[in-house]
C-alpha cells in the first residue's frame, strides 16, 4: 500500500541523549527558516494522495482511524493516527504543521503560499518512476520536483532569495526498496549493487535538480529498516524467508543499510561540489537498529520514551503482527505511545515525534554532518 515508504522507524531515537533537547527548537512565534518545502514518501504525505485522481483507497489515509488523535480527530490524508514526521520537523521549525499539500490548493493560490512552503509528498512513491504503480496514480519523485519547478517559475525571480533560505525536507527510498526485495516473491538472481546505485545515481540527480532551482538547505532522511515492519516481519514468516538477529526481513534490512552508505559519500561529493549546499543526513537504519534489538526495547520501558511494542501495528488488522489495513475493521491500541508502528507500516504520531527530536538536535550519533537546527541556523 502507499504507507510502505512509511517504515520508517526512527524511533531509536530512545537511546540517544533526548533528555538534552527539552525546549529544543524555535522559540514562541519565530521561525528558524522562512519556509520548508517537502518531497517525499507516505511518511511525509500530508493528503496529496486523497487528491490524486486513481488513486485506489488502499493507497490513500482517509479512514477515520487516520487521524484519531489528531487535533480534527479526523482524517488529513497523513498515515498516522496524528501528526507525521514532517509536521514534527515543521513545528520544531517554529511552524504549527507541515506545510500544506500541493494538491491541496486551487489554482490560484499556489503562489501565496510559497512564502511558507509547500507539502509535494505522495504516499507509495519512489526514487524510481515506477514505484508505487500498483496505487494506480502516485506523484513520483520526479513528477514532484517537476510540480515544484513550475511553482518556482510563476514565482519569477523573486523566488531565489525566500527557496535558498528555506529547508528542503526529503525522506523517500523506502518503497522503492520494498518492492525491489519483495519478501512475498523475492527476485531470483538479482543485481543488489546495481539496484541500489540506480537509486543512489537518481537521489543525485534530484539533489542536483533542487540546487539549480536555488535551494541550499537538504534535510534527507534515508530509509529505516524497511525489514521490521510489521508487513515485511509476517510476509517473511508466512514464506519461510531468510530473518535476521532482530527477527526481520534481512534482505530488505541490509538493502536500506547499503544504500545509507551510498547516500552519504553521494552527499559529501555533492556538499563539495556545489557552492553553498549544506546538508544534514539521517541514518535511519543505524537509528532503529537498537530499538529492534530483542531486549532493546524492554530496557526502554524504564525510560519515558514508552515503546514496548515495537512488531506490532496499533491500528491492528486480523493478521500476524496487526497486519491488514487500518481501516473502520481494524482494532486500535488504547496505549499508543507504547507502540512504534500505527499499521503496517507507518510509525505512531509519537514516534515521529521521538525521531523529529533527534533529527533536529542529535550531536553527530546517527545525523551528520549536522543536525536540523544547526542546518536551519546556517
Amino acid at each position: 500500500m502507499a504507507g510502505r515508504g512509511g517504515a520508517f522507524a526512527l524511533v531509536a531515537l530512545c537511546v540517544l541523549e533526548l533528555a538534552l533537547l527539552d525546549g529544543a527548537g524555535a522559540a514562541a512565534g519565530e521561525r528558524l527558516v522562512p519556509a520548508m518545502f517537502v518531497f517525499g514518501d507516505s511518511t511525509v504525505d500530508v493528503g496529496n494522495n486523497n487528491q490524486l485522481p486513481g488513486c485506489k483507497p488502499e493507497c490513500r489515509a482517509d479512514y477515520p482511524q487516520y487521524g484519531v488523535d489528531h487535533p480534527s480527530h479526523a482524517p488529513t490524508g497523513r498515515f498516522s493516527n496524528g501528526y507525521n514526521l514532517a509536521d514534527q520537523i515543521a513545528k520544531l521549525l517554529g511552524f504549527n504543521e507541515s506545510p500544506p499539500a500541493f494538491l491541496s490548493f486551487p489554482a490560484g493560490g499556489i503562489i501565496p503560499r510559497m512564502k511558507d512552503g509547500i507539502n509535494f509528498a505522495s504516499g507509495g512513491s519512489g526514487l524510481q518512476n515506477q514505484t508505487g504503480d500498483h496505487c494506480g496514480g502516485v506523484y513520483s519523485m520526479a513528477d514532484q520536483l517537476e510540480e515544484f519547478k513550475l511553482v518556482v517559475m510563476m514565482l519569477g525571480n523573486g523566488s531565489y532569495d525566500l527557496i535558498s533560505r528555506s529547508l528542503f525536507f526529503i525522506s523517500v527510498g523506502s518503497n522503492d526498496l520494498f518492492e525491489y526485495a519483495d519478501a512475498k516473491n523475492p527476485p531470483p538472481n538479482r543485481d543488489d549493487a546495481a539496484f541500489l546505485k540506480c537509486l543512489d545515481d537518481s537521489y543525485r540527480t534530484y539533489l542536483q535538480e533542487l540546487y539549480a532551482l536555488g535551494a541550499r538547505k537538504f534535510s534527507i532522511v534515508s530509509p529505516s529498516l524497511v525489514g521490521c515492519c510489521p508487513s515485511q516481519r509476517a510476509a517473511a514468516l508466512q514464506h519461510d524467508n531468510d530473518l535476521d538477529e532482530l527477527h526481520c526481513f534481512r534482505p530488505a534490512n541490509n538493502l536500506s543499510k547499503r544504500l545509507y552508505t551510498l547516500l552519504a559519500s553521494t552527499l559529501q561529493d555533492l556538499g563539495g561540489d556545489l557552492d553553498g549546499m549544506h546538508y544534514s543526513l539521517c541514518d535511519s537504519a543505524g537509528m532503529a537498529e537498537g530499538v529492534f534489538t530483542p531486549g532493546g526495547a524492554k530496557g526502554m520501558s524504564a525510560t519515558p520514551f514508552h515503546l514496548t511494542v515495537v512488531d506490532t501495528a496499533c491500528c491492528a488488522g486480523p493478521g500476524p503482527f496487526g497486519l491488514g489495513l487500518c481501516n473502520t475493521t481494524a482494532t486500535l491500541c488504547p496505549n499508543r505511545t507504547d507502540f512504534v508502528f500505527w499499521d503496517s507500516f507507518h510509525p505512531t504520531e509519537y514516534a515521529s515525534g521521538l525521531a523529529a527530536s533527534a533529527l533536529f538536535a542529535d550531536s553527530g550519533n546517527f545525523v551528520r554532518p549536522i543536525n536540523v537546527g544547526q542546518l536551519a541556523a546556517l
